[in-house]
């Protein structure tokens, strides 16, 4: 799978996200939209099947910001602020869902 200009491992991506309890894995922003520029961060929305700390989803942040060989900015649906979700929404890719 190719993220842009990021090529991503698909069964290393899955497993990883099987390990550390991940339902949803969605991208959104500029890496969504095709207009990252060299220095852009990927910004991911991560679903848990059950409730993380802020522990576990530092640790998958930096894990993924490992896989994907840049900086990640890793968020919950409910740590975004009410006024940019629909704006975030419009973007969002799926990368991973555990249910397919």
């Amino acid at each position: 799978m190719v993220l842009s200009s990021v090529t991503i491992d698909e069964q290393a991506l899955e497993k990883l996200c099987r390990r550390n309890g991940v339902r949803k894995l969605s991208v959104f922003g500029s890496f969504a939209r095709g207009e990252q520029r060299a220095d852009s961060d990927i910004d991911l929305i991560v679903e848990f099947s059950k409730p993380k700390g802020l522990l576990g989803l530092l640790e998958l942040e930096n894990q993924l910001s490992d896989l994907l060989g840049r900086k990640v900015d890793l968020l919950t649906e409910q740590s975004v602020s009410p006024y940019i979700r629909d704006s975030i929404r419009r973007d969002l890719r799926v990368l991973f869902d555990a249910a397919r």
